[in-house]
């Protein structure tokens, strides 16, 4: 069997435990770990089995192959997409993963190294800690690339982990951060040098913070996500449908498989 075969045939997404931590593995590094629905799904449950397991102190999220943490959701996911049922359901998907990893009882930490983009950035942005190797770039290019939006929901989690103004720059530019600037506006606690140490270094995070008092850990947590305002289920729908359902992200997903650039025009339902 072919090391591509035996990859193919591993789980998409690595679990294991060991000495109270938990570490989760994307595991498609020959698509840079994109995300599929049955992986985000998968994250749903691993995070539910570690809030059932009290002796899980402390989770590490990173990617397989050291090229990318996760390069967001295959594009070969929206192919189907027809209706606004099929782009509203998709972002509710992402906001109940993305929830389900925000309240999670256990400390996460992201260990990066690679390609932070898309659902990927959404998904380390939900972590507690972040670190990252110094091979790292981080960023939502969906402005030349699907012509797609956030939900509500992830425009508040990083409007208030990074502010509006570098929020807009980070979509508007459409440019990825590389890591010493993701440090330098607070976006990751610490640049390690080496991809190959990241590892190492967040197993060296996770043994501090699983040595921490695990209540006052989750009160924080908890409290921190109360202060957040309270955003409405519906209240990004009509934003959602504007950009799924336009010529433009018909136009930017058949560009994004075809590996051209799109010729955005602005047209929406």
């Amino acid at each position: 069997m072919s090391d591509s075969a035996e990859t193919q045939a591993l789980p998409t997404i690595l679990y294991d435990v060991a000495d109270g931590i938990a570490t989760v593995t994307f595991n498609r590094p020959d698509a840079r770990n994109a995300f599929t629905f049955e992986m985000y799904e998968r994250l749903i449950e691993i995070c539910e089995t570690v809030n059932a397991d009290l002796s899980i102190r402390a989770m590490i999220l990173t990617g397989a192959g050291g090229r990318a943490f996760a390069a967001g959701t295959d594009i070969a996911q929206f192919r189907s997409f027809s209706t606004p049922e099929d782009a509203l359901g998709y972002e509710a998907r992402i906001d109940r993963v993305l929830g389900a990893l925000e309240t999670c009882r256990a400390p996460t930490i992201a260990a990066i190294a690679g390609a932070c983009t898309g659902g990927g950035a959404a998904i380390a942005g939900c972590c507690d800690l972040r670190i990252a190797a110094s091979n790292s770039r981080f960023g939502f290019p969906i402005a030349r690339t699907l012509g797609n939006c956030l939900s509500m929901s992830n425009y508040a989690r990083f409007a208030e982990l990074l502010g509006t103004a570098r929020l807009k720059e980070l979509i508007f530019t459409a440019r990825l951060f590389e890591a010493q600037e993701a440090l330098a506006i607070g976006l990751v606690s610490e640049v390690v040098a080496e991809p190959a140490e990241i590892m190492a270094r967040a197993q060296e995070l996770a043994r501090l913070v699983a040595g921490h008092a695990p209540l006052t850990l989750q009160a924080t947590k908890q409290a921190l996500r109360r202060l957040r305002p309270a955003i409405p289920r519906d209240d990004g729908d009509r934003l959602i449908l504007m950009c799924y359902m336009s010529d433009d992200f018909k136009e930017g997903m058949n560009a994004f498989l075809e590996k051209r650039a799109p010729q955005f025009s602005g047209r929406h339902p």
